[in-house]
Formats: C-alpha cells, sequence, structure tokens
C-alpha cells in the first residue's frame, strides 16, 4: 500500500521550512528595499491600494471612517505598514516579527503597544502581559488584523493555526486583512531561495474556510509600475464565520 503522505510531502507548502526562511531574513537590509526586494518605489502605490481597501471596509482616518483602538501586524518587518497606514487608522498598534533587526527602531515609538520577536507559527496571545494583569487577564481584543507578504512561510497547517488564533483575538466585528501575491499558474509554487510557497486562489480560499473564516470582499492591487514585473497581489477581508 502507497504512503498516504507521499504526495503530500512533494507539496509546495509542505516545503517550506521556517528557519530557512528566518535565516534569509536576517541577510536581508533592515529598509524599504529590502523588505520589498529591491522594489522600494511601489511602497506608495501598496500603502494607497490597502487605504482604498480599508475604506471600503469602513476602517480610515478621514471623516465617514471609524478608527480602530487596537491593530495587529503579522510579519511587520521594519514597520513600513505600521508606520505608514496602521498607526493613521489605530490607537494602538501590536506587531510580530522574527528578525528583531526589523523591529529595532518600532521600540518605544507612539502608538506602538507590543513587540513580539517571533514568527507566525510561533506567536500566541495567550503570552501577552502587556496589560499588566495576573492570572486569567483578557487577551488584547484587535479591531483590525493585517498581515501582508509573509503567509507564504507558513506551510498550509501553520497557516490555519495563525488565524485560528487571531479569531481567539478579534473583537466581535473585527476583521483580519490578508494580501499575499497570487500565482499566475493556479498551482501554488515553492521559492527554495527564501522557502516561501506563492499560493492559488483556490488554496486561500480552502484555508480561510478551515480557519472558520468568511470572506467579506477581495480585490486585487491595482497601480503597481508595470516595470516591476510583480505577480498578482490580492487583498482578502475575513470575517468569523457564525458558529466557529
Amino acid at each position: 500500500m502507497a504512503n498516504p503522505s507521499a504526495t503530500e510531502a512533494d507539496a509546495p507548502e509542505a516545503r517550506v521550512n521556517n528557519a530557512d526562511a528566518k535565516k534569509y531574513w536576517e541577510a536581508v537590509s533592515a529598509d524599504d528595499d529590502g523588505m520589498l526586494g529591491g522594489f522600494a518605489y511601489v511602497s506608495r502605490a501598496d500603502l494607497r491600494g490597502s487605504r482604498s481597501f480599508l475604506a471600503k471596509l469602513g476602517i480610515g482616518s478621514k471623516p465617514g471612517l471609524r478608527r480602530i483602538t487596537r491593530a495587529l501586524e503579522g510579519g511587520a518587518g521594519i514597520g513600513r505598514i505600521t508606520e505608514g497606514m496602521l498607526l493613521d487608522i489605530a490607537e494602538e498598534v501590536d506587531v510580530i516579527e522574527p528578525v528583531a533587526k526589523f523591529t529595532a527602531a518600532l521600540a518605544g515609538k507612539p502608538g506602538v503597544r507590543r513587540i513580539f520577536n517571533t514568527g507566525l507559527e510561533g506567536w500566541s496571545p495567550e503570552a501577552d502581559g502587556a496589560d499588566g494583569g495576573e492570572g486569567d487577564a483578557a487577551l488584547p481584543q484587535y479591531g483590525l488584523v493585517w498581515t501582508q507578504w509573509c503567509t507564504g512561510y507558513l506551510n498550509d497547517e501553520q497557516f490555519v493555526e495563525y488565524l485560528r488564533r487571531c479569531r481567539t483575538v478579534l473583537e466581535p466585528n473585527g476583521v483580519v486583512v490578508i494580501k499575499e501575491n497570487l500565482t499566475t499558474t493556479g498551482i501554488d509554487d515553492f521559492d527554495e531561495q527564501d522557502s516561501s510557497v506563492t499560493r492559488s486562489e483556490s488554496s486561500f480560499q480552502n484555508i480561510f474556510a478551515l480557519a472558520g473564516f468568511r470572506l467579506v470582499r477581495s480585490e486585487l492591487q491595482r497601480g503597481f509600475p508595470p516595470e516591476a514585473e510583480l505577480l498578482p497581489v490580492k487583498m482578502y477581508a475575513l470575517k468569523v464565520k457564525e458558529g466557529a
């Protein structure tokens, strides 16, 4: 009888190695060029698209939109999104980032509350003692969890578990946004250079469902310079599925 796990072990997402990915990023420069693979000039269009997407969800700093009490950024890097967007729409921001040299400049910055120097696969909201509580202190509640260009460093099981942990700390009407590259072939693709997987639309949809989320809005990022020749980038807004 054939080993049923053999095919699964060969799947692109199963080849992701968290330690290899961290080693790759530890060698990257702590600036926008490093975070964006040499394409720092796409940052403005990226942030503009993200703000527009959140505005369609009713979130933002402009009149008629609501601000968030507390947001969480997963895979924050040097804080490009935290500083470029989240601190404008939230009173406080917590960040998750495994590479400590990236978050060094965020320590003590007004509005940045808690820095979790761990990968998404190792992050645990139960470990948060920043509120000074004891014993069964309430978990932090987030109105928004933003995770961009880093879920490719998780295998499918880790991705599902990360989203499930996010569920435990969402406000009742809170939203999780995943913003990621998409394959153009419809098949997941593994990148040996940084030990990451680029997923297909169907893979994302399956993971969201397994984690107990429903998709409330999705949109392709527009406005990237064509000369950058980037993969399609899509934003997904998720809310907890009833009964999940």
